[in-house]
C-alpha cells in the first residue's frame, strides 16, 4: 500500500464499519492517524493490522479485555506486551480446566451416594478457596437459591456435602462462562438429589466447545499480534499521529 489509506479503506479491508474504525482509533486500541493538508486521516498498513488483530482477539477474549490489550501493547515495554498476550494463553487454559473439573464433578456425583461421608464436607471457607472465590460469592449463590449448604452446631455454620460441592463447581464453571442465575437455577434443578444433570452436562460440554472456539481464534490473532509488536517497539506508539 502505497498511497494513504482512508478510514473507508481500512473498514473494508477489516469488515468493519467506519464508525468502528473510528472508535478504535479514539480509544487508542489504534494507533493515531496521521493528517492530510486538508485534515483528512490518513492510515497506513499497521492501522489495518491493529484493527485486525483487535478483531480477533475480541472473538477470543471478549471486548472489553482486547481494547485493554491492545492499548497495553501500544505503548508498554515489549516484555510486558508479551506477557499480556501469554496471560490470555493462561486465562482460557484456567477455564478450560475449571469446566473439565465440574465435569469431573458430575461424573463423581453419578457414581457415589447421595449420602456423603462426614470427611468429604467441606466449610464455606475451604469452599471458597477450592474454587477461587470469596465466601461471600457463595453466601450470594445461596440466597439466590443455587446452594443449599447444611447448619451444622450451635453456631449453624455452613457446611457443604459432596453433592453441594459438584453443585458449587458447576455454578462457578458456567457463571465464568457468563450464564445468568436464572439458567443456573434450572441447571442446579435437575442436579438436587442425583437427580438428572445431563442438562448440567450439556451445557459444560457447550462451554467446552466455546472454549476451544475461542483458543483458535487468539491463535489465528498471534500473527497480527505479533505485528503490533514489532510496530509498537521499532517505530514508536505515535509515530503516525496527528501532524
Amino acid at each position: 500500500m502505497d498511497r494513504p489509506l482512508r478510514t473507508l479503506d481500512v473498514a473494508r479491508a477489516t469488515n468493519y464499519s467506519v464508525q468502528q474504525v473510528r472508535d478504535l482509533e479514539r480509544l487508542g486500541v489504534v494507533p493515531p492517524a496521521a493528517r492530510t493538508a486538508n485534515g483528512y486521516r490518513a492510515y497506513g498498513p499497521r492501522h489495518v493490522t491493529a484493527v485486525r488483530a483487535y478483531r480477533g482477539l475480541a472473538a477470543a477474549v471478549g471486548p472489553v479485555v482486547a481494547r485493554r490489550t491492545l492499548t497495553a501493547l501500544q505503548g508498554g515495554p515489549l516484555a510486558d506486551a508479551a506477557a499480556a498476550v501469554t496471560a490470555l494463553h493462561a486465562g482460557l487454559d484456567a477455564e478450560r480446566a475449571q469446566t473439565l473439573q465440574a465435569l469431573d464433578a458430575l461424573a463423581t456425583i453419578r457414581r457415589e451416594p447421595a449420602a456423603a461421608s462426614r470427611d468429604s464436607i467441606l466449610t464455606i471457607t475451604e469452599l471458597a478457596a477450592a474454587l477461587g472465590v470469596r465466601t461471600s460469592t457463595l453466601r450470594h449463590w445461596e440466597a439466590e437459591g443455587l446452594l443449599e449448604p447444611e447448619r451444622v452446631g450451635s453456631v449453624r455454620a455452613r457446611a457443604y456435602d459432596r453433592s453441594a460441592v459438584v453443585a458449587a463447581r458447576v455454578v462457578a464453571a458456567l457463571r465464568a462462562a457468563g450464564y445468568g442465575i436464572p439458567a443456573l437455577r434450572d441447571v442446579v434443578a435437575a442436579m438436587r438429589g442425583l437427580g438428572d444433570t445431563a442438562d448440567a452436562e450439556a451445557a459444560l460440554r457447550e462451554q467446552l466447545d466455546r472454549i476451544a472456539a475461542r483458543s483458535v481464534a487468539l491463535l489465528r490473532a498471534g500473527a497480527d499480534l505479533a505485528d503490533v509488536l514489532d510496530d509498537a517497539e521499532h517505530d514508536g506508539p505515535h509515530d503516525e499521529g496527528p501532524r
